[in-house]
């Protein structure tokens, strides 16, 4: 039905301030084999005002499958709030359109499962968008420590952590919110990409403080992960602190540090210290990070490739998240299930295109409000 020379065409479910101030804007740095061809919304004032800005039609979330089908849409980029994750992804794959979803990859591991076997069905791909998978500073540091240059890799530590507001989706827990689910995932993902790995064991704490923003969602979480060959990795997320995004890999000959290392709007930095002498620092320039998973993705539907990071690699992370939260629920360690082997990011999937301009933004805020 599409030839290999064809753009991939989009659309792109949901128009909230991520989707709006990255996904939208990154179909400009996308153009070669890329196209935004509709938008689904359930806002009356994004469909009209988003609509005509872009240049493309817009729907409702009821009219999903009319969409695919009127505007020959190949692909869907999902970027509602956790909870509807699942609902979006099968529609799209039972349609026959490739799924780009925002993570985590669903709220829960039996929604992952049906997404990952909806998509399998259809014989459609499924990726998780991971931005940092194609970002230079973050693979930089996974080609620095797989190299040996901080010897071998003992110890991760990791802090991400921000203001959220209390009206939004990300302090509501029907829809999936929560600070691990949320920006703790970073860190997970981040731990397993560096130690090339997958972790055994979780002891986690979480805090809920008396701020009425966190009655339903913890304010912070702490979490130690167990990695085979005695190495372990930490992290620190909360929604009620200063912002904050950094990890650290300590080595027996040195340590590599990311500051910031999660960040979609800024430069990346990086420093490396081997046997206590001179530090080596890089700088890694604010990119289009979103641009660079809809090229890629796009290639990987046009080739029909199965992408790195795939919905697995989705389902990895929240098997983990789920011990996190069964962790400190029971206050006792919790084994995490064993995941397949997976492929792991590497140097070669890194893709720069120029960062965005800011655009105004419809019927949205930031989380911090």
């Amino acid at each position: 039905m599409f030839g290999r020379s064809k753009k991939v065409r989009y659309a792109v479910v949901g128009l909230g301030h991520f989707a709006q101030a990255a996904i939208l804007p990154a179909f400009s740095n996308a153009t070669k084999n890329s196209v935004l061809a509709a938008l689904v919304t359930g806002n009356d004032e994004k469909a009209q005002e988003l609509g005509k800005k872009y240049d493309v039609p817009c729907y409702s979330y009821d009219q999903f499958e009319e969409c695919l089908s009127k505007e020959e849409i190949r692909a869907v980029y999902v970027a509602l709030p956790n909870a509807k994750h699942r609902e979006f992804a099968v529609r799209a794959a039972k349609a026959g359109a490739h799924v780009l979803c925002e993570k985590p990859l669903a709220a829960t591991i039996e929604d992952c499962e049906a997404m990952i076997d909806a998509c399998k069905r259809a014989d459609v791909r499924l990726m998780t968008a991971y931005r940092l998978h194609f970002e230079a500073g973050n693979l930089s540091a996974i080609e620095a420590v797989t190299s040996g240059k901080i010897g071998e890799p003992r110890l991760f530590n990791a802090i991400h952590t921000m203001q959220v507001s209390g009206d939004n989706f990300r302090v509501d827990s029907e829809l999936g919110g929560g600070p691990v689910e949320d920006i703790g995932i970073y860190c997970i993902n981040a731990a397993r990409y560096l130690f090339r790995a997958e972790p055994e064991e979780v002891s986690a704490l979480a805090t809920w403080g008396h701020d009425p923003r966190f009655h339903e969602v913890p304010e912070a979480v702490s979490a130690t992960l167990r990695f085979p060959n005695n190495r372990l990795a930490s992290f620190l997320c909360g929604f009620g602190e200063a912002k904050a995004t950094q990890y650290v890999v300590i080595g027996t000959k040195g340590k590599l540090a990311m500051d910031p290392a999660f960040t979609w709007h800024d430069a990346t930095r990086q420093t490396i210290t081997v046997d206590n002498e001179k530090e080596t620092k890089k700088k890694f320039a604010h990119r289009d990070q979103v641009a660079a998973e809809v090229i890629y993705f796009s290639n990987c539907v046009r080739d029909n490739k199965e992408p790195e990071p795939s919905g697995h690699e989705g389902l990895l992370d929240v098997r983990v998240i789920d011990a996190v939260r069964s962790s400190y629920t029971k206050g006792m360690p919790v084994p995490v299930e064993r995941g397949e082997k997976q492929e792991r990011p590497t140097m070669e999937q890194s893709i720069e295109r120029p960062a965005p301009s800011e655009p105004s933004l419809v019927a949205a805020s930031p989380p911090t409000g």
